[in-house]
C-alpha cells in the first residue's frame, strides 16, 4: 500500500484527477450563477480562488512531478490549499446557518495587485451578501458540500503529502 500510494503521488493521473474535479467545481459554479441566477457572495468567491489555485497547482505539477523536491513542495501547498478552502467553507457554512456572525461583506476583499474581481467580474465578482447557499443534490446545500469536499482534501492532500516523501518502486 505505501508503495502504491508513493506512486500515485507522483502520477499523472492523480494530478489531472485535482485539475478536472476544479475545473468541474468551477464549472458548477458558473452555471449556478449564470444560468441559475445564485449569485456568489465574498466567501464563494474565495472559495473559488483556491479551487483556481489547486488547478494552477495541479497543472505545474503535471510537469514537475518526476522531480521529487518540487512534486513534494506541490502537494504540500495542496495542504495548504485545502486548509484554506476548509476555513472558507466553515465560515460560509456558519454564516448560513447564523453561527458566525459578520463573516462576510459585498466587497471580495482582494489587494489591488490580486484584483481578480475586477479584472474577470463574471467569474470573480460578488453579487450577493453571504448567509444562503443553494441546495444542490438531496438538499444538500453548497455550503455543506464545501466543507465535506474541504475535509476530504485536508485528510486525501495530507496522506499524498507523506507518500511523496516515499520511495516509489
Amino acid at each position: 500500500m505505501k508503495n502504491w500510494l508513493a506512486c500515485t503521488s507522483r502520477s499523472v493521473w492523480y494530478w489531472l484527477i485535482i485539475l478536472v474535479l476544479g475545473a468541474a467545481m468551477e464549472a458548477t459554479a458558473l452555471y449556478y450563477q449564470h444560468q441559475l441566477y445564485y449569485g456568489p457572495c465574498a466567501l464563494c468567491i474565495h472559495v473559488r480562488i483556491y479551487i483556481m489555485f489547486f488547478m494552477l497547482i495541479a497543472l505545474a505539477a503535471l510537469f514537475i512531478r518526476h522531480y521529487k523536491i518540487l512534486n513534494t513542495l506541490a502537494h504540500l501547498t495542496t495542504l495548504l490549499l485545502s486548509i484554506g478552502l476548509l476555513e472558507r467553507s466553515w465560515k460560509l457554512l456558519g454564516t448560513e446557518r447564523g453561527f458566525i456572525e459578520g463573516a462576510c461583506s459585498m466587497k471580495a476583499g482582494l489587494p489591488a495587485w490580486f484584483a481578480l474581481d475586477k479584472w474577470f467580474p463574471n467569474i470573480f465578482e460578488p453579487w450577493e451578501s453571504c448567509g444562503y447557499t443553494p441546495p444542490l443534490l438531496l438538499g444538500i446545500t453548497m455550503a455543506e458540500a464545501l466543507v465535506a469536499l474541504g475535509v476530504t482534501a485536508i485528510i486525501v492532500t495530507a496522506v499524498m503529502s507523506l507518500s511523496s516523501f516515499k520511495k516509489c518502486d
